[in-house]
């Protein structure tokens, strides 16, 4: 079970995150969802920390009104204007193994994946944006990206895909 810091700066990546991959069209939907997320928090509190991290409502693409924050990226928190299609986000993460991975390797529960000079941050993005079974996180140096996965066999899994989709 994942344990979540409830300071106010893992709240706030948390509502960015929320803000990013839902369409949140009220306080009380927001404060709902932080709630089913493991976040206990006030109204008056996520109402000061929208105005931090300069939500705005915009139209989304269906007309409804909806949270989401610039697309500059608030607190180091690097989101997106509208919610990203999960299928965008993976056809991305597709591309750019196809461009970027130069090899792959697991060992026990972690994956090593060597990219070009400069592009592991880059890489370690996508992967984090892109929802993977068995796949906690990323780390990424200059050019290698480190893959936390729960077990052995999840990397082993990551490191088959990686490594398809590199072929491509």
């Amino acid at each position: 079970m994942e344990r979540l810091a409830q300071s106010k700066v893992a709240r706030q990546a948390a509502i960015a995150d929320l803000l990013a991959t839902s369409a949140v069209g009220s306080q009380q939907e927001l404060l709902d969802l932080l709630r089913d997320a493991g976040y206990e928090t006030t109204q008056a509190t996520l109402s000061r920390d929208l105005v931090e991290l300069r939500a705005q409502k915009v139209r989304d693409s269906t007309g409804r009104r909806v949270y989401a924050l610039p697309a500059e990226g608030v607190a180091g928190a690097l989101q997106r204007v509208m919610p990203l299609d999960p299928d965008s986000a993976d056809q991305r993460m597709a591309r750019l193994v196809a461009e970027l991975v130069i090899g792959a390797e697991a060992a026990g529960n972690l994956a090593v994946v060597r990219t070009p000079a400069g592009a592991a941050h880059y890489l370690a993005s996508s992967f984090d944006r892109t929802v993977m079974d068995g796949i906690l996180g990323t780390v990424a140096g200059d050019d290698t990206v480190l893959v936390v996965a729960r077990t052995p066999d999840a990397a082993d899994d990551f490191v088959r895909m990686i490594l398809a989709l590199a072929k491509e």
